[in-house]
């Protein structure tokens, strides 16, 4: 029986109960931590890699700014895990859901724009008319600044879908071929079981590289507002 090209792209249940809840509330556990004073090169490794990319993040940030940090940095983290996990055989990755991808989009950007009204309500207001723009344009220059702000959550979701979804349909497609090829030509698989392998490494940079971005927009969002 031929499985649907979409079928690792459907979330999964345990006795009819839904088990993505379970799925996501995974990848954290994967994270060691250490009660140590000294400690090991894993975990050094591991604090290195967060100190970087939060400097990183946080470097254009103000006082207040940063104090999404430690938010940012656990949804860096978050997102990572969970593209990578996606990566291996027969499992679910959370990201390539939509819902899931808005539902974390829309509240930080919702966070972050009501962030910016109550504190820099002045400046909020000034993203939606640019200075010097002609009276009969105005209008019309209001509508699309507004447009533009509301669509923002959805393009960011939407990318990071895309870009996740796209990885996992490809590196089915060869896999497929692959097999499909072992039985007639050897020299044919071992060129593309080359290709799969390479696409393999591409789809790990890409699932850290969409992390970083995803978390790198909110913190863009947050410096716009704060």
């Amino acid at each position: 029986m031929n499985e649907n090209l979409f079928a690792s792209f459907i979330a999964p249940t345990i006795l009819g109960l839904p088990a993505a809840v379970l799925i996501i509330l995974f990848p954290p556990l994967l994270i060691p931590t250490s009660k140590y004073l000294i400690n090991n090169r894993l975990i050094t490794t591991q604090q290195w890699l967060i100190k970087l990319t939060s400097k990183q993040m946080m470097t254009m940030h103000n006082t207040k700014g940063r104090t999404w940090s430690l938010m940012l940095v656990s949804l860096i983290i978050f997102i990572a895990t969970t593209n990578l996990l996606g990566l291996l055989p027969h499992s679910f990755t959370p990201t390539t859901q939509l819902s899931m991808n808005l539902a974390m989009a829309i509240p930080l950007w919702a966070g972050a724009v009501i962030m910016g009204f109550r504190s820099k309500i002045k400046n909020a207001l000034a993203h939606f008319l640019p200075q010097g723009t002609p009276t009969p344009l105005i209008p019309m220059l209001v509508i699309i600044e507004t447009i533009s702000l509301l669509i923002q959550p959805m393009a960011r979701a939407v990318r990071l879908t895309a870009n996740i979804t796209a990885g996992h349909l490809l590196m089915h497609l060869i896999g497929s071929a692959t097999l499909a090829m072992s039985t007639i030509n050897l020299p044919s698989t071992l060129i593309i079981f080359t290709i799969l392998i390479l696409l393999t490494i591409l789809e790990i940079a890409v699932a850290l590289i969409q992390a970083y971005v995803f978390t790198l927009l909110v913190s863009l969002y947050l410096h716009d507002n704060t």
